[in-house]
């Protein structure tokens, strides 16, 4: 299908053109056709009329556990620890395959109206979020994040039951959806699993060349008790048995040292920046400016929504910017709003291996239209400060993934919301806390 926006205001995140007025924009198939300022030749099936309007790339979150909207606001007030072990791994244990659908498509009903187009999801069950992503439309890297509580010295691929979903989960999705859906491997982090593990993970994503996907120092505690036990942080720890080799994302890095940092910057591995998850679950502010000073790059992402409570990625880009301004701008000035656009974008895109995030001929078209008559974003002086500071899920009128159009005017073009709704309150809820 051939798309045209014409007259749109185009956020382009291409520095050679950032931000173009009265832009066309044609979409082909599932890429970018035509940017430019001159309406292109040729027919379209549907011409799109920009007027008022903000076209940008799709927003990326780069970390979450999609399905865990079933635990939205539950166990709230507690720390990491305390939350994991009192509330969510007992829930999560009652969780079955149904229930995990039925969260995924919740889950992905909230971004695909808050305008995500990418995400890269680490959670159980993961065959059963493919299936919903695949259906919803947008792109996903999904993981299953090994888990191993056993003693080191038992460890085998056949004791573990997380070696055998990487198996799977590499065999039966890896390019499904000409590419929609990429696999990584992944390690939930080093305080839920051993050295024999981190090392089996590491060899099979160097057998099929994956990317990694790992919580890493989310906390001062988990950073200090690695320290404590092994001598190492869990950045150069992990690093001892191959993890970092093909590159990857690191969630959270609140609590990384400069050396950290640095061996992330060689390693080609991302940071991604939770703040609003790490703010609620009392875990601290990661340094951006410190990491961008090591070389790293660095990507914004919601987390669970158990532990935000949204998937709002606007908020993400807000709070990331507040929170660097109060505890690091004495020493740094402001993060430009450019800058933290880009983590939500284009370097959240790079970080999954995703040639997108840019409006540029021959990127994929994940595009996202918002409208900037609304009450809030109206007088508009600066459209980057708006995105960052002043922008909102209800503001986005349309969501494209991959050239097709999957979210207009409050509509669900792949997704049946109602549906939705009840099988989650008819079926996982009861099933996970008891009731009717």
């Amino acid at each position: 299908m051939a798309v045209l926006f014409e007259h749109v205001t185009a956020v382009t995140m291409d520095p050679a053109n950032p931000v173009l007025k009265d832009a066309f924009v044609a979409v082909e198939g599932t890429k970018i056709a035509s940017v430019g300022t001159v309406r292109p030749a040729g027919e379209f099936d549907r011409v799109i009329d920009g007027t008022g309007k903000v076209l940008m790339p799709g927003l990326v979150n780069a970390h979450t556990h999609v399905p865990m909207a079933l635990f939205r606001g539950y166990g709230g007030g507690c720390d990491l620890q305390h939350w994991l072990h009192d509330y969510i791994f007992p829930a999560e244990a009652k969780l079955d395959e149904r229930c995990v659908a039925a969260g995924a498509a919740l889950g992905l009903a909230e971004m695909i109206a808050s305008g995500t187009t990418c995400i890269a999801d680490m959670y159980m069950k993961t065959e059963t979020i493919a299936q919903t992503v695949l259906e919803a439309g947008i792109s996903a890297n999904l993981s299953c994040g090994a888990v191993y509580f056993g003693a080191p010295e038992d460890f085998s691929p056949e004791a573990c039951n997380d070696c055998g979903n990487h198996i799977r989960l590499f065999e039966n999705w890896h390019n499904a959806g000409d590419g929609q859906i990429l696999v990584d491997a992944s390690i939930h982090a080093e305080y839920t699993s051993c050295p024999p593990a981190w090392e089996w993970v590491a060899d099979f994503a160097q057998k099929h060349n994956l990317r990694m996907h790992v919580h890493v120092s989310e906390t001062h505690s988990e950073h200090e008790k690695c320290l404590e036990k092994y001598g190492k942080t869990p950045a150069a720890l992990l690093d001892q048995y191959g993890v970092w080799q093909n590159g990857g994302i690191a969630a959270h890095c609140v609590w990384l040292s400069g050396g950290d940092a640095e061996l992330f910057a060689k390693r080609g591995v991302t940071a991604v920046h939770n703040p609003v998850s790490n703010l609620k679950l009392m875990s601290g502010v990661a340094p951006l400016f410190f990491l961008r000073e090591c070389g790293m790059s660095m990507a914004l992402g919601t987390d669970g929504v158990a532990s935000n409570n949204s998937h709002n990625m606007f908020e993400e880009m807000k709070t990331a910017a507040l929170t660097q301004n109060y505890h690091f701008a004495e020493d740094h000035g402001q993060l430009p709003a450019a800058d933290i656009v880009a983590m939500a974008t284009v370097n959240g895109a790079r970080a999954l291996g995703r040639d997108t995030g840019v409006i540029a001929p021959g990127k994929i078209a994940d595009l996202i239209l918002l409208d900037f008559t609304h009450p809030n974003l109206f007088p508009c002086h600066d459209i980057l400060e708006h995105l960052v500071y002043s922008a909102a899920p209800s503001n986005v009128v349309m969501n494209m993934a991959r050239g097709k159009i999957i979210y207009e005017n409050g509509a669900f073009l792949t997704l049946d919301l109602d549906r939705i709704r009840v099988e989650v309150e008819r079926y996982a809820l009861p099933h996970i806390f008891g009731g009717t």
